[in-house]
């Protein structure tokens, strides 16, 4: 069942994209045909397919913690937009 533009509309606020009518329309083609080639890997038979959490070995690549000096608080804050002392001064998230 294709998309209808205002499913692509939903999706893109959703994303928090402003996409105009002629990208909607695009999107939604595009979108509509990767939901069909999902669709078909629906149908495929894989009962006879273990289930696989991953493919590879598990390795970590842990490095031993040395103590070394941190980055000067004037450095670290060379570009900040804004400062209060050696601290990043930003604006409110809620109101």
């Amino acid at each position: 069942m294709p998309l209808s533009p205002d499913e692509v509309r939903h999706v893109a606020t959703l994303a928090r994209l402003g996409l105009s009518d002629a990208e909607i329309e695009s999107h939604r083609v595009q979108l509509d045909a990767i939901l069909t080639h999902i669709s078909l890997l629906d149908s495929i038979d894989i009962s006879g397919v273990a289930e696989t959490a991953q493919i590879g070995g598990l390795v970590n690549a842990w490095r031993e913690d040395a103590e070394r000096p941190s980055l000067p608080a004037d450095a670290a804050l060379a570009n900040a937009p804004d400062r209060e002392g050696n601290l990043f001064r930003v604006g409110a998230i809620q109101e």
